[in-house]
């Protein structure tokens, strides 16, 4: 009887053995789940973050693009304006120089229209005795070289034609004249050179009324040239010998 209830004892302990045996792979299951779910979700979340760092840097490459661009429009913008500014500046100086050009031609207009101020030779004088022609034909040869300024605005063919009348008419009273005016064409065109053999040709003539402004204009050829120790004495010189003229006031302007 002793053994039986031994026996039982036993099969008892052994049962419980095997249930704890049988019961214990499930914290093992669950552990490998467990893991499982933890391996999707981090390679989930690199995925996310790969793709964050790719917006990223499109975002950035598009902003340096655009920056790139906005940059060079700037400096197109700052080329255009400073362009514009130069040829506003050009245009202000060259329009005071045609003031300035139409102004005297005016003068020099008004002088040839008006008989009172031309000089007539008496019939029993030749013609060769002045300087001082009363042929038609060289009258309406300067007139025609001035009009091609004041009405057509040509100034090449007006160059033209002035020298072309100081070939012809090398000894007419309007020879000085035709010097000046040549020579406030080619200053007008920043033709230097060429401005100050005029201007000079016109100093050469004492009783010109244009010898005053030629020297003003030869001043002004020194100081564009960077001499303003020549532009200095041409200045003085008006004012020297024209003290109470316009020329004398504008020379001492720029001494």
């Amino acid at each position: 009887m002793f053994s039986n209830l031994k026996r039982v004892v036993t099969l008892t302990l052994l049962a419980s053995a095997a249930s704890h045996s049988f019961a214990a792979p499930a914290p093992v299951s669950d552990l490998g789940g467990s893991n499982t779910v933890n391996t999707t979700s981090s390679a989930s979340n690199e995925t996310d973050v790969q793709r964050l760092e790719r917006l990223l840097e499109n975002r950035n490459r598009v902003q340096l693009q655009m920056q790139q661009q906005l940059d060079d429009m700037s400096l197109e913008i700052s080329n255009l304006r400073g362009q514009l500014e130069k040829s506003t500046y050009d245009m202000q100086q060259m329009l005071q120089r045609q003031r300035e050009l139409f102004i005297e031609l005016d003068k020099l207009r008004s002088q040839v229209t008006n008989p009172a101020e031309t000089p007539q030779l008496s019939d029993s004088q030749p013609e060769k005795t002045g300087t001082f022609s009363s042929d038609v034909d060289e009258q309406t040869a300067y007139q025609n070289a001035v009009d091609l300024i004041l009405k057509k605005r040509d100034y090449t063919g007006a160059i033209t034609a002035f020298k072309q009348f100081q070939n012809d008419y090398p000894e007419s009273s309007f020879t000085p004249n035709s010097h000046y005016w040549l020579g406030q064409l080619y200053f007008a065109k920043k033709q230097d050179t060429e401005a100050a053999k005029s201007f000079a040709a016109v100093v050469a003539y004492k009783e010109s009324n244009k010898r005053a402004d030629a020297l003003v204009k030869l001043g002004d050829l020194a100081q564009r040239n960077n001499n303003q120790q020549q532009a200095t004495k041409y200045y003085q010189q008006v004012v020297a010998e024209y003290p109470n003229s316009a020329s004398a006031k504008l020379a001492q302007e720029h001494l």
